[in-house]
């Protein structure tokens, strides 16, 4: 077969290609350039990161229930998200809860956008309440069109279950008349029922402008609250990483990303050319659709980019084994750049649509920290597979029609002896009960000396908030380096977490829950090293940023996902051995992150979450491209029925992918090992697990999940397969 390109052709597209690359490597240095610095074209970037607006409110109702607390937490939490979803919200005291929102600098206007917590009720006619705002799951504003084309503004309603079984009854005894929507006494909408609302979605309609139906809405939001709250204070916040974080984060992802091309071109020559110049093309546009889309960048999100780049280079890993593999067969270079491309491709879906499954669900029911990973992540996934089966393609087809056809130039596979695996799967799973085995250990140890089994931070058990007025400003690198030593000697916390309050000297330390005896000394610390007016110094227990709502969410979606992914691999393999076994190896290496957490004593706070699903989508997807081959090569052997023959083709299958395993390990690794190197502290205290992490998926893959499927499709007591 020839190849498709002609010569001109090859140099058409070439230079078409290299000529996008430069031009969104302009846009995108631009984005990179602008963030951070307060320009336009910048990424919107997390608390973290950048810092934001933090808003603190006074509740009215006297003595308030932690019940009532915590359901006013969690739905201003939701409230909040549409600004961010990285946006936090979390107790002071008994009585005031504040919101913390990345990316935004003008209090004022959050405030008036947000609009002040109140009472929100739904009348009858005749004055009675029927509904509380409380039954509002969500309200929106929207713009649709009349029979006639014209724009109309509308509010969209979502109610709860209670309040749609309340409000169907009432609207249907009231049709033609009026409701009145009723927020802090006052009369905010008063629309007439057109027809009874059974179905749990309402529309008010009318509006006479779309701000209006903003406005509307937002009321409506708000007034859901079960508390009635209002302002007592609102700063802006600075970064509580540092600026270090942004620079030291992209110098760690470029260098990485340097090694990693340099590396791909090594070891394949031809097609790693081509991969390389696909890979910049997909951190363009990575880049480029954060910034579109206004997507805020944390933490967790840098690790779902991470963890997209390592996949991208996967997908081409993949292919190019294949093309390797046809060039032995006998295949002329043309052929088997299109039969490799066409052989990888069930498993670059499979291995890409699980994870996409796992974004998705945890995009759709997890909160905060879960969703701004999952955005990221489900981007980065579908970016690498267009750059990868269509750019790279494009690329190689090039090449070879401008007369790089030499068959040295693409590498030919090697014969590999099956490496016995199956045969040495109790060593394997020994080694994996010993070092789960050792992380429990450590949890009993620790739960026994009256200890957390895990080292939790704040963000997961709360702490104490220290506002402190300096005499003068102080830089962030200063706080860290000379006031942050001195609350760890008092505290023994080596988690604090320091936030400046922007137009004031004021510096906010958080810290674990002090006695009353800890803050006394603390306060006398400032005083004696900086001469603070004790008396003005604030103190307040706070609680987590990570409520048991968001926990139970955050839990909720890996769940969901896990199942979602279970049924998805059982339909591709027509096996729910291999969907068993695939999720039975992420549990494994959440499980071993988890020893690494407790025997390491490693800080959990929100990076442990990201950590989690990191681990997870890169576990899902080596496992399936490992189960893609084993499937291939049953098919091929149609005739293999005995144990000894099936695993025979599980070795050849461990032993055909093994070289894959090991380079999409090594170039995710050193993405991640780069971060650790030159990242900040917080940054450094997240790798180290993720690497760790990483390696356990790799180690599952090879070791574990085939040798589990192994197991299970054995029959016990005979030598046969089932």
């Amino acid at each position: 077969m020839k190849n498709k390109y002609s010569k001109g052709r090859g140099v058409v597209v070439l230079v078409l290609i290299l000529a996008i690359l430069l031009g969104l490597g302009y846009y995108a240095y631009t984005i990179i350039s602008s963030t951070g610095v307060g320009k336009d074209k910048s990424i919107k970037l997390g608390l973290d990161l950048a810092g934001g607006v933090s808003i603190t409110y006074q509740v009215e109702d006297e003595n308030p229930s932690d019940a009532e607390m915590s359901d006013t937490v969690y739905k201003l939490q939701k409230r909040v998200e549409s600004y961010s979803t990285e946006a936090t919200v979390y107790r002071e005291g008994d009585d005031r809860i504040t919101v913390e929102i990345p990316g935004v600098t003008d209090a004022n206007q959050i405030l008036e956008d947000l609009g002040t917590p109140g009472s929100l009720e739904f009348q009858t006619p005749d004055g009675e309440v029927f509904m509380t705002g409380d039954m509002v799951a969500d309200a929106q504003a929207a713009s649709t069109q009349d029979s006639y084309g014209n724009s109309q503004y509308v509010v969209e309603l979502t109610l709860t279950d209670e309040g749609a079984q309340l409000f169907g009854e009432v609207t249907s005894a009231n049709v033609g008349n009026n409701l009145p929507i009723v927020y802090d006494g006052s009369v905010v909408s008063n629309p007439t029922v057109q027809e009874a609302i059974t179905g749990g979605k309402a529309q008010i309609s009318g509006m006479e402008s779309y701000e209006a139906a903003e406005q509307l809405a937002s009321y409506i939001r708000i007034g859901s609250l079960g508390l009635e709250l209002t302002e007592l204070r609102s700063n802006v916040v600075g970064a509580q990483l540092g600026t270090d974080a942004i620079s030291s984060s992209l110098k760690a992802a470029g260098i990485g990303l340097a090694i990693v091309m340099v590396f791909m071109m090594v070891m394949y020559l031809i097609p790693g050319l081509a991969a390389s110049i696909a890979l910049a093309i997909y951190t363009c546009l990575v880049i480029a659709t954060l910034y579109l889309f206004e997507i805020t960048l944390t933490l967790p999100g840098i690790a779902g980019i991470i963890l997209s780049i390592g996949m991208a280079v996967d997908a081409n890993v993949i292919i190019f084994a294949r093309i390797k593999e046809e060039i032995k067969s006998g295949k002329s270079v043309s052929n088997a750049i299109d039969i490799g491309f066409k052989k990888a491709m069930s498993a670059i879906l499979d291995g890409n649509a699980t994870t996409l499954i796992a974004a998705a669900v945890m995009y759709w029911l997890g909160t905060g920290t879960v969703k701004g990973f999952a955005s990221t992540l489900a981007i980065g996934i579908i970016l690498s597979m267009f750059t990868a089966l269509v750019v790279t393609k494009f690329i190689l087809h090039s090449f070879f029609a401008l007369g790089a056809r030499d068959e040295k130039l693409y590498g030919r596979a090697k014969e590999l002896a099956p490496i016995k695996f199956i045969e040495r799967k109790a060593i394997w799973f020994l080694i994996s009960i010993v070092i789960i085995g050792a992380g429990f250990v450590s949890m009993g140890v620790h739960a026994g000396s009256g200890e957390n089994i895990l080292n939790y931070s704040l963000d997961f058990i709360g702490g104490t908030s220290t506002t402190v007025p300096f005499n003068e400003e102080y830089d962030l690198a200063t706080l860290d380096s000379e006031v942050v030593p001195l609350i760890e000697e008092v505290t023994g916390d080596s988690n604090v977490q320091t936030t400046q309050v922007q137009g004031s000297n004021d510096v906010i330390f958080k810290t674990r829950t002090l006695t009353q005896a800890e803050r006394e000394q603390l306060i006398n610390v400032f005083v004696e090293n900086y001469s603070v007016d004790g008396d003005n110094i604030s103190m307040e227990s706070i609680s987590s940023t990570i409520s048991s709502e968001m926990r139970a969410d955050a839990t909720k979606a890996v769940v969901v996902a896990c199942i979602f992914m279970l049924i998805y691999i059982w339909f591709r393999f027509s096996d729910p051995r291999f969907a068993v076994s695939a999720i039975v190896a992420l549990i494994h290496d959440v499980l071993v992150v988890l020893t690494v957490y407790a025997v390491l004593r490693i800080s959990v706070g929100n990076t442990f979450i990201a950590c989690m699903l990191t681990i997870i989508g890169y576990s899902v997807n080596d496992t399936i491209v490992i189960f893609d081959r084993i499937r291939e090569n049953l098919k091929n052997a149609r005739s293999a029925k005995t144990a000894d023959e099936i695993k025979e083709i599980a070795n050849i299958s461990l032993t055909q992918t093994l070289t894959r395993s090991i380079y999409t390990s090594i170039t995710t690794f050193v993405m991640v090992f780069m971060i650790y190197i030159l990242g900040v502290a917080t940054i450094k205290d997240f790798a180290l697990p993720l690497m760790l992490g990483l390696i356990s998926g790799s180690y599952s893959s090879i070791f574990i999940a085939t040798e589990l499927w192994f197991v299970m499709k054995k029959r016990i007591g005979k030598n046969t397969i089932s």
